[in-house]
């Protein structure tokens, strides 16, 4: 299994290294599956931590991160 830093590490840079920006993502993406959205990667929401769920689908490339106007 891959280590929280290196997901994280992976997931920043794919947002530019904008911190703010993936914080608010993960956060935003947790609450969705936490009010019972399917994750975009195999993990199970009631075994793995929803924030640490949605860190990895950002890492992956599984979900898309942008900016809003």
């Amino acid at each position: 299994m891959t280590r929280t830093e290196q997901i994280a590490a992976k997931a920043l840079e794919r947002v530019n290294f904008d911190k703010y920006l993936l914080a608010k993502a993960v956060g935003k993406r947790a609450e969705e599956i936490a009010a019972g959205a399917k994750p975009l990667v195999d993990a199970d929401p009631k075994k793995i931590k929803h924030t640490d769920i949605a860190l990895r689908e950002i890492a992956e490339g599984k979900l898309n991160v942008s900016v809003e106007s």
